[in-house]
């Protein structure tokens, strides 16, 4: 009668489980035995270090520079301006709170969105060739 387990969320019976755990061990060993555990810094750390550096410099600074745009960009909003949200919808803003923000989005129709949700600047000419 095989019995399972449950191993990072998946069931496995014993014997899948012993292979996985020799496999495990057997590496270990095998990378501890070639370098004596002294080059474990070089063979492992120093890698993760210089992925996490790529990554931070490839996907984490170039997001803060654009978060960073985004909150200026919000915070140069003004009453006339044309805008476009999250969703799409395009019109001029009418009314500019904290958080909020009422935009005509046609003659005599507006709606609240958060300020969020505003994702940039319209040039006017672009909205008025449009219709």
């Amino acid at each position: 009668m095989l019995l399972y387990q449950r191993f990072l969320g998946f069931m496995i019976n014993e014997k899948e489980f012993a292979l996985l755990f020799n496999t495990l061990k057997l590496l270990n060993d095998s990378v501890v035995g070639q370098s004596g555990g002294s080059e474990m810094l070089t063979g492992f750390v120093l890698p993760m270090v210089l992925i996490f550096g790529i990554f931070y410099f490839l996907v984490i600074m170039p997001q803060k520079k654009q978060q960073k745009k985004h909150q200026e960009m919000l915070s140069t909003l003004r009453k006339g301006d044309m805008v476009t949200t999250t969703s799409g919808m395009r019109g001029k803003i009418v009314e500019v709170r904290d958080t909020t923000m009422k935009i005509e989005i046609a003659p005599k129709v507006t709606v609240v969105f958060e300020r969020n949700v505003i994702t940039g600047m319209v040039a006017e000419q672009s909205e008025e060739g449009k219709d």
